[in-house]
């Protein structure tokens, strides 16, 4: 039966929000083609009810819904069953929407709800298979105890949705027509699972790096491409653990304190690493085993050097095709990532340990984070948890947060999980050791509103689906691939086939649900081993006073090759470790790094290497990934600490929050004195100039100083390293002048061919992230580099050395900003360059231009930028707007809970006209934070409404 309700008051709403609502109303009734009645019943339709009493089908007692002034829910049950029925309900409520699209989107049916611009996007869904996998976890790996949760889940989702149309839902469903005649499916735990695949796609380390480097190959050397992805410097950025080794099976901290799941009270003294575990000066990343990647872009010159043409066309249409894929928590590039820390009890003002969080996602509206407080009445065997944190919609349970007992957080390890095989095919299959080896197939129908189904067929091979069947493109490539006699006959060509760790069935859903009941570090470790994809950096504190980490996640052992490059697939010696028949040996989770009541005292995670691989004292026998963040936020962070401990201070929560909201740069420390000594005979350059004269280097967003900077930042990079990439990696529509034999920028334009990029405008490169600080740091010693020589352009004179091409960014930034901000440098700033806007999901972006204006907000000047801890990043080949942002920030007092501070991106609703759409998002943008109160005492003193659900 439907949810009954008796009479609840109508919350007033503010007088923005009428305006907004009576701005949508008038203009839709005026005409604007939706072809039904709208009034301000229509628009408030879908507000869900938070005071008063419902009836829910399937309760077997009362749950209470608390929320607080800005709508996050605390709720209280009495057995484990009822408490995430109730989840589903009240996620239901605020973001059916949201949960909607992403149940479409994992399941590759975004066709069905938004037609045919959809179908290319589904086709590759379809052919990753995350809803077969899921549905195969769900099946075949996970408890009999997660499955019961994830029912009641969906139970608790079904009642919501019971009885319900289009506009009772969201406007966005009554905006697509869909109020008349739709109604949504029933909610399936199989839905909540798959939502696990869009958080690993989108944090699969470094794919998009294997296909840059290959694409790369097709116009510089192999020495060129090494200079652009420099090792690690273990020598200046640490590692986030000290050092350690495997011993019997067991990976041993190097320099810790009490053993892994003691209550020890993690206060011993020092700060600096364990002798020998950063004895590396160099950084080599290069993997113990396989050989180095070769100019080809295969793993091996001496299988396929021919292949290489048909391999760029192949990884070409590739990357555009990843450019379509919706990116549900961010663009993946270098630079993005996300911070944590933990710091003892020791150099706490509260004694006890303090906890910080802030995961650097895509911004969006509403925000992937929904905060929320599960919370037994009475914990027990029937009823297990007591815990608040930030879930996502449309799955259960709490992913980042603290219970009762422990607190955690998580970054991303970046590990290296995915491979990319070119290759053989045939009509009957496709070549493996010289033998062919039928394909594994399986037919899809992609149903497209408004339009007629499409069949597909996917293809899959040892190493996985072939990817580069989604582009008619790529169905003719082997037409165009020479191949050398050490390769097989090439048949019908050649094919990109993907191996990921996520499209082979895991427990990652069982890991959520232990981490959340989790009551000592032995508990978190133990719930970590079944964090299998995505890998994510574990953060731990407790409130005995233990800090902690843990690297969990399926990392695979790699046989030849070391994942850098496409590795050719019909060779054996190139699969992941386990045989031919496609079982693949990972990393054993006891020889998984972590580390426990370090010796300094507090744990930094911010993308950076997890421990310096090779051999020697304190080097890790196996390689996680060879493309690490750089370190230069997780540096910076490791910085502040030691200086506060240094001078004897104590850390307190605002000191933890002012830490998350630094603005400081690592590459205008570096660069601002070299540009500060350039002889400029310009005076409005100079002028320009000017402002960088006794510069902090921090980007707050009133700084004329940073906006330059930053300008001039993306300008060098453009002339030294954008203006050299292949066209496949420059932004789109970015067209230059090459010359026909060489593909070398010139100004003879009568031996020259007009060229224009192709990538989209989150991955294009350079991107400014870490990576190209470090790049740029080693080559700023060489003034004559062939990086700074560049050709005359524009009434400007060819550049030979660091100096002069550092004077011609100076010049061309001073002119940019004159373009965009004006020639008073007085009105100067750099969030004015710097700006975010936030966009409802699908329809807001994609939309018709008034329902974008309707749903959408901002824009908002932001301060921090590019690889600062205050990680507001952008993308220097696209411009300066924000591309992810500190998706919440968090901080947690292990000594008194309830001083615990978080903040979310926008709200919990995501109703678009509701007073709780965005309402923090001001609070935000400043680096304020919320009371976060967990205790019942301090729920209830909080709480401004409260709903009641009964059986």
């Amino acid at each position: 039966m439907p949810a009954n309700e008796t009479a609840p008051p109508v919350k007033k709403r503010g007088r923005r929000a009428r305006l907004i609502v009576l701005v949508l109303v008038l203009a839709l009734l005026a005409g604007f083609g939706y072809g039904t009645y709208w009034s301000m019943d229509n628009v408030r339709a879908s507000f869900p009810q938070a005071t008063g009493t419902l009836k829910v089908p399937g309760l077997t007692g009362t749950v209470e819904v608390k929320r607080d002034s800005h709508g996050i829910p605390q709720l209280y049950a009495d057995n484990d069953d009822d408490l995430f029925r109730a989840q589903g309900f009240v996620h239901a409520q605020d973001r059916f929407w949201e949960m909607d699209v992403r149940r479409h989107m994992t399941s590759g049916r975004l066709s069905e709800m938004f037609g045919s611009g959809q179908v290319e996007t589904d086709a590759f869904l379809r052919t990753l298979g995350w809803r077969q996998v899921a549905q195969a976890e769900y099946d075949t790996k996970l408890s009999a105890e997660t499955k019961k949760y994830l029912q009641a889940y969906a139970d608790g989702v079904n009642a919501y949705l019971k009885g319900k149309s289009g506009k009772d839902l969201s406007v966005e469903h009554a905006t697509l027509k869909l109020s008349d005649d739709y109604r949504p499916e029933q909610w399936t735990p199989v839905d909540s699972v798959a939502w696990l695949k869009a958080m690993a796609w989108d944090l699969r380390g470094n794919m998009q790096d294997e296909i840059d480097r290959a694409l790369m190959s097709n116009k510089l050397t192999q020495a060129q491409i090494d200079e652009l992805y420099p090792p690690y410097p273990f020598d200046r950025n640490k590692a986030i653990v000290d050092g350690g080794k495997i011993d019997g099976g067991k990976y041993t901290p190097q320099g810790g304190g009490a053993a892994a799941g003691s209550t020890g009270t993690g206060s011993g003294k020092g700060s600096g690493s364990a002798a020998g575990s950063q004895a590396s000066t160099t950084g080599s990343q290069a993997s113990t085993t396989g050989s180095q990647p070769s100019p080809t872009g295969l793993a091996d010159d001496t299988t396929a050097q021919g292949a290489t043409v048909g391999l760029r066309n192949s990884l070409t249409s590739l990357a555009k095709t990843l450019d379509k894929v919706p990116a549900i928590l961010g663009p993946n590039g270098s630079g993005i990532g996300s911070n944590s820390w933990v710091v003892s009890g020791q150099y706490t003002t509260t004694g006890k340990p303090l906890l910080a969080n802030d995961p650097h996602l895509s911004p969006q509206l509403p925000s992937v984070w929904y905060q929320m407080g599960l919370h037994c009445r009475a914990v027990s065997n029937q009823c297990k948890y007591d815990l608040a944190g930030y879930t996502f919609s449309g799955m259960p349970g709490v992913v980042i947060g603290h219970n009762a007992d422990i607190a955690w957080g998580m970054t991303n390890l970046g590990a290296d999980v995915t491979d990319l095989y070119l290759e053989q095919v045939k009509p009957e299959g496709y070549v493996y050791d010289n033998k062919v080896v039928p394909f594994t197939t399986r037919e899809e129908v992609i149903k497209i509103a408004g339009g007629t189904s499409k069949k597909i067929t996917v293809r899959t091979t040892n190493n996985g689906p072939l990817i580069s069947d989604r582009s008619e493109e790529l169905g003719t490539v082997g037409s165009r691939a020479p191949v050398s006699s050490s390769a097989p006959d090439r048949g019908n060509g050649y094919a990109v086939a993907l191996r990921w760790t996520a499209l082979d069935p895991g427990k990652s859903m069982d890991a959520v649900f232990a981490l959340d009941r989790a009551k000592d570090f032995a508990g978190f470790r133990a719930a970590a081993r079944d964090f299998e994809v995505p890998s994510q950096n574990l953060i731990y504190a407790d409130t005995k006073g233990n800090i902690g980490y843990q690297a969990p996640g399926r990392i695979p052992m790699r046989g030849s090759g070391d994942g850098r490059m496409p590795a050719p697939g019909w060779d054996s010696k190139y699969a992941w470790k386990g045989g031919k028949d496609g079982n693949a040996g990972y990393i054993p989770q006891d020889e998984m790094p972590y580390d426990y009541n370090p010796a300094r005292g507090y744990i930094v995670t911010a993308n950076q290497a997890v421990v310096e691989s090779g051999t020697g004292a304190g080097k890790y026998p196996y390689v996680l990934t060879t493309d690490w963040g750089y370190g230069a936020r997780s540096q910076r962070i490791n910085d502040l600490i030691e200086a506060k401990i240094k001078d004897n201070g104590k850390i307190s929560t605002d000191d933890m929050r002012t830490m998350q909201m630094d603005n400081s740069s690592e590459i205008a420390a570096l660069l601002t004195p070299m540009l500060a000594k350039i002889e400029v005979s310009d005076p409005d350059v100079r002028s320009a100039q000017k402002l960088l004269e006794g510069w902090n280097y921090t980007q707050e967003p009133d700084s004329a100083a940073a906006a330059y900077f930053n300008a001039v930042w993306r300008n060098i990079l453009k002339l030294s390293f954008g203006d050299k990439m292949p066209k496949e990696l420059r932004i789109e529509g970015s067209c230059m002048n090459v010359r026909e034999e060489s593909g070398g920028p010139v100004d003879d334009l009568a031996k020259t061919v007009r060229e224009c990029g192709t990538r989209d405008s989150d991955s294009a490169q350079p991107d400014g992230g870490d990576r190209w600080f470090e790049v740029v740091r080693r080559l700023v010693k060489d003034e004559k580099s062939a990086w700074w020589q560049t050709p005359a352009a524009r009434n400007q004179p060819a550049t030979a050395t660091r100096d002069q091409l550092f004077a011609r960014a100076m010049k061309d930034a001073r002119w940019e900003l004159t373009a965009k901000l004006g020639k008073d440098q007085s009105t100067w700033s750099w969030g004015r360059l710097h700006q975010l806007t936030l966009k409802n999901q699908t329809i807001g972006t994609e939309g018709p231009g008034f329902m974008q204006w309707l749903l959408n907000r901002g824009p908002w000047n932001l301060g921090g930028g590019e690889a600062t801890v205050n990680a507001t990043g952008w993308n220097a080949s696209s411009g300066y707007g924000v591309t992810w942002v500190p998706s919440m920030r968090m901080i947690v007092n292990l000594s008194d809970l309830d001083k615990s501070r978080w903040i979310n991106l926008t709200g919990a609703s995501g109703h678009a006209y509701h007073d709780n759409y965005y309402d923090q998002t001001d609070m935000w943008a400043k680096g304020e934070l919320l009371d976060w109160p967990f205790g019942k005492e301090a729920v209830d003193k909080a709480t401004a409404e409260t709903l009641t659900l009964k059986p």
